[in-house]
This record gives C-alpha cells, structure tokens and sequence, in this order.
C-alpha cells in the first residue's frame, strides 16, 4: 500500500512538471508569432481580415486559448496506477483459504474421497451441514423437465423438525408426535404471521382454508402440498416421516438442485447413504425429452466451506 503511494505521488509530480513545461512552450510560442505580427510590415488592406490589427487579434486569441487548454489540462486529476484485483480467494477469510488449500486444483474427487475432505475441510465451530449441488442439462421452463421429488434419508437429515399438523384429531396427532395439532389454533398464529414450525401437514379436507394464507407459507415453503407428502389422510404416517427426515428437492431456474444431506458429524457411511439415495431419486426423474448428458457436474461443500467437484462416474 505505501509503495502504491509513493507510485501515486512521482506519478502527480511527473505530469504536473509536464504540464508546467508544456504551458511554457505554448506561452514561447504565443509570444514569438506576436512578435512576429508587430514586426511584420503593414498588411496592404486597411482594414478587414487582412488588416494588421485583425491578424494582431486573431494571434491573441489563439494563444488565449492555447494558454487556457494548458490550464485545463494541467488542473485534470492524474490517473492513479491499477492495482491489480485480488482474486476471490484471497478475498476470503483465513480459515476458508487454509480449508481450500486442502482441494487440488483442477482436480475432481471420487464421491467417497470428496465426502471424507468435506468433512475435514468444515472450519466453523458448530454442526455444518453437508450440501450436494447437481447441475443437470434441463430447462425448468419446460414442464417434463421441472424436476422435483421427495425422499426419505436413509440416515435423516440431522434436524430437529418442528411439525405442526392441521387436522380435527388433535390427540391423534399428538400421539403421533405433532409439535402443534388443531384448526383453530393454527389458524390463530397465522393470523399473526407466527410460524413457530418447519413442516405443515394437512388432511385433505381443511386445505381449502389454508388458501388466503398460500402468500406467506408459499414463499417459505411451508404450503402443504401431496406431491411432496404433506397433504394426506394418513398423518401418523406424514408425521413419522417429516420426524425421520423426509426432505423435498426442486431444480432452481439455473437447472441446479440444491439438497443438505446430513450434517459433518455424521460418518462417512451415513452421509454417502444418504447422497446415494439423493442421486438414485435425481436419476429416476430424468425426462423422456433428454437423450444426451442429463446430469453435467455434482459438487459437495458444507456450510462456510470450500466446494469439493465430484467425479460423475461415482454417482452414476
């Protein structure tokens, strides 16, 4: 930073010296053509552009504004030397530097390889969580290839879910394990934008009541949805699941699906249980209207962590 500087100030001293020297040259060379035109003999028209005193006027101008455009140019901010930009690494903290020098350049993983360096790679001091991204050659704007699924970890999630069930069998659904059961006292909380939950589960019957409330669960993921399981008459069921680690995946605008997969204080068998699982479920949505490369890149990385390429041959 100080050799910037020092750089910045022989830079301002050189073109200020330069401006001075140029401002002087034009003065010389005003000075001379007046000189020149009150030495000259006088011009044969008395006046008019070819008399002495309009020659005279012309030259004064002229080294008016040369001496005004050396001002100007003199008085314009000298242009700083560029620094050369970090690179995105170096921008990052320590301790993500000291975990990416830990991953080979260029260099993709087996899935078994990457799941053991992600693990040691996680620098934060509590439970990360271990991410998959799979980037798939699909355009969600089309419906067939709008992929999306659910499934139940072998090994869970690693989260304490929060299930609140809206059914007419509240003791049952107590029974079964809800955090919140009810209709009316659901229906309360909403109303005051409290979502003290991480899943909602509904029977069929009371979802047209959850409609003037899709604007604030919708965005959240919250909505209830069969697709994805939580519309349902079977709620024990629904229940036990969401408590097991039932989680759901859609592919984003880009094409990329994007899933935790257990966290790092789960083994290594656990964790890659559980991505198999992933992948298995990844592969079977695949549309009829892909022929070639479905799924392009897969990469795994935990929370605040470098991200590891995997090799695609260990997935497929």
């Amino acid at each position: 930073m100080a050799e910037a500087k020092k750089t910045t100030k022989k830079a301002e001293a050189a073109n200020k010296e330069a401006a001075k020297a140029k401002n002087q040259k034009i003065t010389e060379t005003a000075e001379v053509i007046l000189e020149e035109v009150k030495e000259a003999p006088k011009a044969t028209a008395k006046a008019g552009k070819r008399s002495a005193k309009a020659i005279e006027e012309t030259a004064e101008k002229e080294a008016k504004e040369a001496r005004k455009a050396s001002h100007e140019e003199a008085a314009e901010k000298p242009k700083v030397p560029e620094v050369a930009t970090r690179s995105r690494l170096e921008r990052r903290g320590k301790h993500f530097q000291k975990s990416a020098e830990q991953i080979e350049a260029d260099k993709v993983y087996a899935l078994d390889k990457a799941v053991e360096l992600a693990k040691k790679t996680s620098h934060v001091k509590f439970d990360a969580t271990v991410e998959l991204h799979v980037n798939l050659a699909v355009d969600p704007r089309h419906a067939d290839q709008n992929i999306r699924d659910n499934l139940l970890l072998p090994a869970g999630n690693g989260k304490t879910v929060r299930v609140a069930v809206l059914t007419d069998d509240v003791a049952e659904a107590k029974k079964a394990g809800a955090d919140i059961a009810g209709s009316e006292e659901l229906f309360a909380q909403l109303d005051k934008g409290v979502m003290n939950f991480d899943t909602l589960i509904s029977t069929p019957a009371l979802m047209a009541k959850l409609g003037k409330y899709a604007r604030s669960l919708g965005p959240r993921g919250l909505m209830p949805n069969p697709k994805s399981g939580t519309v349902t008459t079977d709620i024990n069921r629904a229940i036990a699941e969401a408590k097991a680690g039932r989680v759901e995946y859609r592919v984003d605008t880009t094409g990329i699906v994007h899933l935790g997969v257990g966290k790092v204080s789960f083994t290594e068998k656990q964790l890659l249980d559980n991505i198999t699982a992933v992948m298995d479920s990844i592969k079977a949505s695949k549309p009829n209207s892909i022929k070639n490369t479905y799924i392009k890149a897969v990469h795994i990385t935990t929370t605040m962590g470098p991200s590891i390429p995997v090799e695609l041959s260990s997935v497929n």
